[in-house]
């Protein structure tokens, strides 16, 4: 006669192990898949390419401004000129932030609209369900991947910059340029994860990679373009009206006009990149004479600008784990069976 067995924590301690080695097995793979991927290269090659272009642009700006400033004399003038290699173009290309700004969402669109249907439609789901790892290990590996691919990106790309810029300028980077080149950076993948999380949305919600890609595009097009002329179009009918008798009453309309602004992840980044490379700028709305009076016009310090934009940066964390919690939820009570 056979003896039960007690369940001893030796075997709990196996069994949590065996799925942190299956779950950064998934991640390993999931990346290896990303970097070999020939879409994933070709974004990767363009964001190199225009990377370059900015920051030869960059430098040719800075170093005309640095003969004039010597001719002038007034070279010490000009503090944080480390930063505007990020900022500044000679007008034939634009800066670094602005390739950011565009390419950034296309790359974590790329990385994410077929991250649960392709698997789906290759049958190769349904096959990775049958082996002993949770659910969610699948989505949860697929998010991390493709996240730890933009983090591996962004700095080699941030820390490429500021070499060249040493290299080719011959000033380093104080402390504090590094501390918000190092936050933007932070930012910039905040900001791609965001885009990321809404393709693995649509991968989970919808069955079709062509459909899912079309409608994450369909999103980021909106927000791109359509949603400021929308605002503007607001803002035009509601300062062309009547009732405006006071300047409290057009900074609150100017501050209702900038909230609605602000519902849009792209001018969040806009905003909050400006603030971070640009320390001349003290505020991010509507000031009365009153407020700015008594103000010496001087740069921001690095904590002062990180509280700024610090209701930035929440919401675009906020809406990058809203997108993830209703991708997770659904694809943990969708039915995955062999077709």
């Amino acid at each position: 006669m056979t003896k039960w067995k007690p369940f001893s924590i030796g075997s709990g301690e196996t069994l949590a192990n065996k799925n942190k080695s299956a779950f950064f097995a998934l991640v390993r793979k999931e990346f290896t898949d990303n970097v070999t991927s020939w879409r994933v290269i070709i974004m990767l090659a363009i964001i190199l390419l225009t990377c370059v272009g900015s920051l030869y642009t960059a430098v040719t700006t800075i170093q005309d401004a640095i003969s004039k400033a010597n001719e002038s004399q007034q070279i010490g003038q000009d503090s944080y000129l480390f930063l505007k290699l990020f900022t500044v173009s000679d007008g034939t290309l634009p800066n670094f932030i602005t390739f950011v700004q565009f390419l950034g969402p296309l790359l974590g669109i790329a990385l994410g609209f077929d991250a649960i249907n392709a698997e789906r439609n290759k049958g190769t789901l349904n096959r990775l369900m049958s082996q002993p790892i949770p659910r969610d290990y699948v989505l949860n590996a697929k998010f991390i991947a493709a996240l730890l691919l933009n983090v591996v990106l962004f700095f080699s790309l941030g820390f490429l910059v500021m070499a060249f810029g040493i290299l080719i300028l011959g000033i380093p980077p104080t402390l504090e340029e590094f501390a918000r080149l190092f936050f933007f950076l932070v930012l910039c993948i905040a900001y791609i994860a965001f885009w990321l999380n809404l393709g693995i949305l649509f991968s989970v919600l919808f069955r079709q990679s062509a459909t899912s890609a079309l409608s994450s595009l369909g999103v980021w097009l909106f927000f791109s373009i359509f949603y400021n002329m929308i605002i503007q179009l607001i803002s035009k009918s509601m300062f062309s009206g009547g009732g405006i008798t006071s300047p409290e009453q057009i900074i609150e309309r100017k501050g209702t006009v900038l909230n609605m602004m602000r519902l849009s992840p792209n001018y969040l980044f806009n905003e909050s990149t400006i603030t971070l490379l640009s320390p001349a700028v003290r505020s991010l709305g509507p000031l009365t004479r009153s407020q700015k009076a008594g103000a010496i016009p001087s740069p921001l310090p690095l904590d002062q600008s990180l509280l700024l934009i610090w209701p930035q940066l929440t919401g675009l964390i906020a809406a990058t784990l809203i997108c993830f919690a209703i991708a997770y939820i659904l694809f943990m009570r969708q039915e995955i069976r062999s077709n």
